[in-house]
């Protein structure tokens, strides 16, 4: 039964769709036909004599809407070329409007309007031919500027479903990147202290393991999510750290300071993993006798601040801004694509007293349930 239900219910929804539209469309021309009636209730005319007569003529052209639509989907002419669809549908437009011509007089038969003699032969045509021809050709050329209308709508939403598809495509592969470049380096560093610490420090050698699980573990819970509350990324900044400290001991200090009010604001996965890695990969480990890093947080105006520095070798005398690694190049490009509206980026440059600053600036939007983004 199930099974048997899946293809009825679309099959009733599109038929309702098609229902609703004709139901729509009819109410649309009934209006525009009492709209051009209702000047000429004055006339010497009976008034329902003049309301199905210009009901008759509009029902008429929308009769005749699906076909007109039907020969404009046909035309091999580019949408964007208006100038050639244009002289087409004029072209076109001719033998529409007289075609027109006889529905409307069948449609006034059928109403009682006319007499059946008067709506075959010549007769309508000599009506159109006569004083009407014009106007039934502007009312063709604004039947199909209103499907063109339509025609671009469509395709501008395309276009841009399109757009943030290929956005949020490239923003993944970017992320996958970075992730595929940073691990591997970060795993080998790992195991290997573990490697040498096995023997001569057991414990050591097993908390190391420990927090490098947890570390893969909270990688792996976060998936494919784009952003996270800060301190799901503190959680995991924590981990990482707590692995590099095990290698450089006391060498290494860190200082993290983010309040609390700040957890909950969502952020980028995986951004400070690699703006700490750069400060002790590129600041702090070739410098003699280490250093420390300093992690801080604080919010202003509705911008996060979040800012990375070190206090070790800097950037040197050659560095400019555009020069930057795949870890900060991949960030900023990601916090630009999810906040391209906004007072949001990431800097870099040399740190007041020696070595590097980077800052990092979101919009603070919070999260309100575990599955967030």
């Amino acid at each position: 039964m199930p099974p048997i239900w899946n293809h009825v219910q679309p099959m009733e929804n599109g038929a309702y769709s098609r229902v609703r539209f004709a139901l729509i469309a009819l109410l649309a021309w009934t209006a525009i036909g009492v709209v051009f009636a209702v000047p000429r209730f004055a006339s010497n005319a009976a008034w329902w004599f003049v309301l199905r007569t210009s009901l008759a003529d509009w029902w008429a052209w929308g009769l005749l809407v699906p076909a007109i639509i039907a020969v404009d989907r046909r035309l091999p002419i580019a949408v964007n070329n208006l100038r050639t669809r244009l002289a087409v549908h004029i072209a076109i437009g001719i033998p529409s409007t007289l075609a027109y011509s006889y529905v409307a007089a069948l449609l006034q038969v059928i109403m009682g309007v006319m007499m059946w003699p008067d709506a075959i032969g010549l007769g309508p045509l000599r009506e159109a031919m006569k004083g009407g021809l014009l106007w039934n050709l502007l009312v063709y050329l604004l039947v199909v500027g209103g499907w063109q209308a339509v025609q671009y709508r469509q395709h501008f939403l395309a276009s841009q479903l399109r757009l943030e598809r290929l956005e949020r495509n490239f923003s993944e592969a970017r992320l996958n990147v970075l992730r595929m470049q940073l691990d591997p380096h970060f795993l080998f560093n790992a195991l290997n202290t573990i490697s040498s610490l096995v023997v001569s420090q057991p414990k050591l050698a097993r908390g190391m393991i420990e927090q490098l699980g947890d570390l893969l573990r909270l990688s792996l819970e976060t998936g494919r999510r784009q952003q996270v509350r800060l301190s799901e990324e503190l959680e995991f900044l924590g981990h990482y750290l707590a692995i590099q400290k095990t290698r450089f001991g006391d060498s290494l200090h860190v200082v993290v300071d983010v309040p609390v009010s700040a957890h909950d604001i969502l952020v980028p996965s995986l951004i400070l993993q690699p703006l700490v890695e750069n400060a002790v990969r590129h600041g702090l480990s070739t410098r003699p006798g280490g250093g420390t890093v300093w992690i801080r947080a604080a919010i202003h105006d509705a911008v996060l601040r979040i800012f990375v520095e070190d206090d070790g070798v800097g950037l040197g005398d050659e560095w400019t801004g555009d020069r930057v690694g795949l870890g900060i190049g991949v960030t900023r490009e990601r916090i630009a694509m999810l906040h391209p509206t906004h007072d949001a980026g990431l800097q870099i440059g040399p740190r007041e007293g020696g070595g590097t600053r980077v800052r990092v600036s979101i919009p603070t939007h919070t999260a309100q349930a575990p599955g967030d983004e």
